[in-house]
């Protein structure tokens, strides 16, 4: 599988559970379309974890020097 951007694999795999759901799939369809899309799942949560690594952010420590600390959503 080539590798797509984090954004077009989101578009398949939604569209692959869209066509699971409808049930009109026969099982050897249905079965490509479940491995193809436990892909998706395994790319778009390795590209997730890459970007969260890189994600960083710069803050001042109680000593007043500067520190990189990992990126937490919950911070304001």
């Amino acid at each position: 599988m080539a590798e797509q951007n984090f954004e077009k694999s989101l578009e398949r795999l939604e569209k692959i559970v869209s066509e699971l759901e409808d049930g009109e799939l026969s099982l050897d369809e249905a079965l490509k379309k479940y491995e193809e899309g436990i892909k998706l799942v395994q790319a778009c949560s390795k590209k997730l974890d890459v970007a969260q690594k890189k994600v960083e952010v710069l803050t001042k420590a109680p000593n007043g020097k500067f520190q990189l600390k990992p990126f937490d959503e919950g911070t304001d």
